[in-house]
């Protein structure tokens, strides 16, 4: 990070653990985690694009087998994924390197977005947190959690709360003593008072669960 970025996140954590108890605790046992850490070797740093595909290739599987697929993809493709590059394969060629089909459909999907200028995908580092995830979420295949973590891990954001993640209910549930996994609407309810450091905060609420 960044020197400026380094102390706004550090300003950030204080701030939290100053304000929630609960979140000073996890700072005290986990300490101030880096909150924009992918551990993707930095194969998409400053691209959007391969930022999102690569988001896409790991819904719902391990980061190490979505950069498996991923590098197959950059192998086949001669370099990192572009708009063009991803619509010269059709959706089995994708499927040829470990994508499934839905996976294939979806990343072509994003890719059509882009090159038709519905998505104006290298814009959307000056775009607000709700207009990317209104862009992001309008192309079939990406889900609120698939552009949250885009927020997070490309855009680098800090006042994002994915309160649909199971990881992070089950987090507040076990850091806050509650007797269920608490609803979506409750997480973000409870998360209002953790802005604008939202993203420290699943931070923290992840790294309790390790």
């Amino acid at each position: 990070m960044s020197t400026e970025a380094t102390d706004r996140v550090a300003e950030g954590y204080a701030v939290l653990g100053g304000r929630d108890p609960i979140l000073g605790g996890l700072i005290t046992r986990v300490g101030t985690p880096d909150p924009f850490a992918f551990p993707d070797g930095g194969r998409t740093a400053g691209d959007n694009f391969a930022g999102m595909a690569l988001h896409i290739v790991a819904q719902q599987i391990s980061i190490t087998v979505a950069l498996v697929i991923y590098d197959r993809l950059v192998v086949v493709l001669g370099g990192a994924p572009t708009p063009a590059g991803v619509l010269a394969l059709d959706v089995d060629a994708m499927r040829a390197l470990g994508m499934s089909h839905s996976k294939a459909a979806y990343l072509r999907n994003l890719a059509t977005a882009v090159a038709t200028g519905d998505i104006a995908i290298d814009d959307l580092d000056a775009v607000s947190d709700g207009d990317v995830t209104a862009a992001l979420t309008g192309v079939k295949g990406i889900g609120p959690w698939s552009a949250e973590m885009f927020l997070i891990h490309q855009l680098r954001r800090v006042d994002v709360l994915p309160a649909g993640d199971l990881g992070i209910r089950m987090a507040v549930q076990r850091a806050y003593g509650l007797p269920d996994v608490p609803l979506i609407e409750q997480v973000r309810q409870r998360g209002a008072e953790w802005s604008p450091y939202r993203t420290l905060a699943s931070t923290l609420l992840w790294h309790s669960l390790k």
